[in-house]
């Protein structure tokens, strides 16, 4: 089931430090900046990030948009797709090393949390190996319970880009969110505590479609296979050939060895960088595992622009560039208007004929202060027009009636299109609509 055909098999990763490292820890860094400080920012007194999902509504740094604007999301998620095409086929699978949240809640909070109440891997592994001793076992209980702890918060941490910050952690959420809280608590400390590496093994989907994102240019880490064999040999040490010291191996996470080649199991930490760097740098050599592309370590000169990345390129600029012009041209309300149900025109005594609508807006603008906004009808000589102005404030919705009436004549068309402006200070809306009376000329 899942690829899984033995029992689970535990890998114990030495630690390493080293250039590489030190740039992924500031990188983890700044997405945990991100990620815990954002939910409780907040832009013209709205929440900086927050997917309102009952109320259809998502607040982004000081825009509101609502189901009207789906476009937008379809627009960030052909983004993000093609970001990580263009990414991929540049970098490789820099996402998985550096940005996968997996990735960096393990090597950030879980693996350093593991070391300092079990020890290094050394000890890890022979205490798992001597099999449940009361050692063993207040040790694994606290490291569960810390890990336990760690889920919740990244649950809570999460679940606050979708019910607010301040309303969850402080007790004001819902039972509702707070069980989904509670599932996805179970679901990251199964996968932190138990699941780990087996994720990118099995069910990530990204290992699997990669090997078509990338070719010969793109960069991935490599061993240089014509410099580093044959491995081992008395004067492998002189020559600068592996020396089968197995570091790579021993700091991989993943479990992988690799100067087997390139392997979808690679999640491109460039711990194996880093640790062949120091045991070469004594033996004074360069280091056998590079991050590189297949084009340089067989001695061609790499290709960075090429007909892949400028079609990505192309279409990331084009998707970019529609967003921006209909952000630019988006008016910050919805308006709405319909017929009141129940009838299409009155006949009143006094010899008008009266429709009768029912006129919608919704204020998306993050304001402090009320939105005024205006309503004119076009498109027909009447006389008489019920409608009143209205003030909403963020997110307000209100719905009013709307009354036009007209003299009765029996060279009137049966339907008149007209047209209903809402207006507020600094955009207006246009509506179709018809006026509809008793004559008998024209169309429907």
């Amino acid at each position: 089931m899942l690829g899984f055909k033995t029992g689970r098999k535990w890998i114990y990763e030495q630690k390493v430090t080293g250039p590489w490292q030190r740039l992924r820890k500031a990188t983890f860094a700044l997405l945990h900046l991100i990620l815990f400080v954002t939910p409780w920012i907040t832009v013209r007194g709205n929440p900086a990030l927050l997917i309102d999902l009952p109320n259809r509504r998502l607040y982004a740094f000081g825009a509101i948009f609502t189901a009207a604007d789906t476009i937008f999301l379809l627009l960030l998620l052909l983004f993000l797709a093609f970001s990580l095409f263009f990414f991929t086929s540049l970098f490789g699978r820099l996402w998985c090393g550096f940005a996968c949240p997996q990735t960096v809640f393990l090597d950030t909070w879980i693996r350093p949390f593991e070391e300092w109440v079990e020890g290094d891997w050394v000890h890890r592994r022979k205490r798992d190996e001597a099999g449940w001793s009361l050692d063993r076992a207040w040790r694994k209980a606290l490291k569960w319970g810390g890990y336990l702890i760690i889920s919740w918060v990244i649950a809570m941490t999460f679940g606050s880009y979708f019910a607010g910050a301040r309303e969850l952690w402080s007790g004001r959420g819902s039972a509702l969110e707070y069980g989904i809280v509670a599932i996805f608590t179970a679901v990251w400390f199964l996968d932190l505590a138990w699941f780990r590496e087996q994720f990118c093994n099995y069910l990530c989907p990204y290992a699997r479609f990669q090997s078509a994102l990338t070719d010969s240019e793109s960069l991935l880490v490599q061993y240089d296979m014509p410099r580093g064999e044959p491995r081992g040999g008395d004067d492998a040490k002189e020559a600068g050939r592996c020396i089968e010291c197995n570091k790579c191996v021993f700091v991989c996470p993943q479990g992988i060895d690799i100067r087997d080649g390139f392997q979808l199991e690679c999640i491109a930490c460039a711990r194996c960088i880093d640790a062949c760097d120091i045991v070469m740098g004594k033996l004074g050599h360069e280091t056998l595992i590079t991050w590189s592309s297949l084009a340089e370590t067989t001695g061609r000169k790499p290709r960075r622009i090429r007909p892949r990345t400028v079609a990505y390129a192309s279409l990331l600029t084009g998707i970019v560039a529609a967003g921006l012009a209909m952000l630019v041209a988006r008016v910050p309300f919805e308006a709405a208007v319909q017929r009141a149900p129940g009838s299409l025109f009155v006949m009143d005594s006094d010899g008008y004929v009266r429709n009768t609508y029912l006129l919608r807006v919704t204020n998306k603008a993050a304001t402090q202060s009320p939105v005024a906004f205006h309503i004119r009808v076009e498109g027909l000589p009447a006389e008489d027009v019920i409608v009143q102005d209205i003030q909403l404030g963020t997110t307000e919705s209100r719905t009013v009636p709307m009354v036009i009436r007209m003299k009765a004549s029996p060279d009137l068309p049966r339907t008149i299109p007209i047209e209903v402006h809402v207006s507020s200070a600094s955009h207006e809306v246009e509506l179709d609509a018809t006026f509809k009376t008793e004559g008998h000329l024209g169309t429907e």
